[in-house]
């Protein structure tokens, strides 16, 4: 049955900075890791399980095969749909895969590999770092099956504009990984086979960072998106604050003063 509807692969590894940092790989690669409903609730539980580990220091969340990072939610599944009901209960679980990247207390990177499109877009826009393949495709495409794009969607246009935003799902076009790089969409677009170099390349940043304040630096982030420019603002002052109960930036500032004398 897990074979039929895909699986979440999780590795974990050890850093040499200290902690670990966990691979999660959504691996449905006949179907271009199309996310159905009991791929999208192993996915969610994965994330739940990594998100309660002291050590973790950052995610990276990948699709298997070179094809796709993830190709949508399952149109099959959607079109078997009878009700508002039941289709009220499926955009749920796709709604609460992207809030388990944003609600992760670490950095997550979305390495896109693939195609990326309608729920896999949105997957990959609550990630808080986003590394492409040259030859990855982005799209959002609901309209032309006769649906919205909704929940995530609502991230884009803080990324790309509303403008942009309003092509890309009222259009259904699909772009390439330079546009989405130009676009604000994605971070950084590198050759496939560079793709692993790079995501550990910022490994090795946040890694060399407190893990403390990473997770303090991520919370902030949020609640930045969410309140008025003056509340975010305020809010950096307990942040701040916040930092000074554990010897973390005292232990780092004397360290980094230590060097350069």
């Amino acid at each position: 049955m897990a074979q039929e509807h895909g699986e979440v692969r999780v590795e974990r590894l050890a850093r040499p900075e200290g902690g670990e940092v966990a691979r999660v790989t959504i691996a449905h690669e006949a179907k271009l890791n199309t996310l159905n409903t009991p791929l999208m609730r192993r996915l969610v539980a994965a994330m739940a399980e990594l998100s309660a580990l002291d050590s973790l220091r950052a995610v990276v969340l990948t699709g298997a095969g070179p094809k796709a990072f993830v190709g949508g939610a399952d149109i099959r599944e959607m079109a078997a749909i009878p009700d508002g009901a039941a289709a009220t209960g499926f955009i749920e679980q796709v709604h609460a895969c992207c809030a388990a990247m944003r609600d992760c207390p670490v950095p997550v990177i979305a390495r896109i590999n693939g195609w990326t499109l309608g729920a896999g877009l949105e997957l990959a826009a609550a990630c808080d770092l986003r590394l492409a393949a040259d030859t990855a495709r982005f799209g959002m495409p609901e309209v032309r099956v006769g649906i919205p794009s909704v929940v995530e969607a609502a991230l884009l246009p803080g990324l790309i504009g509303w403008g942009r935003t309003r092509r890309l799902l009222l259009l259904g076009e699909t772009i390439t990984a330079g546009e989405a790089e130009g676009w604000g969409l994605v971070e950084r677009v590198v050759a496939p086979e560079a793709l692993d170099a790079a995501v550990e390349e910022w490994l090795a940043h946040l890694c060399a960072a407190g893990p403390r304040a990473i997770r303090n630096q991520k919370a902030l982030i949020r609640q930045w998106e969410d309140v008025p420019l003056s509340q975010a603002v305020a809010a950096g002052v307990p942040a701040f604050a916040r930092a000074w109960e554990s010897e973390e930036p005292r232990g780092m500032m004397r360290a980094f003063l230590d060097r350069r004398r």
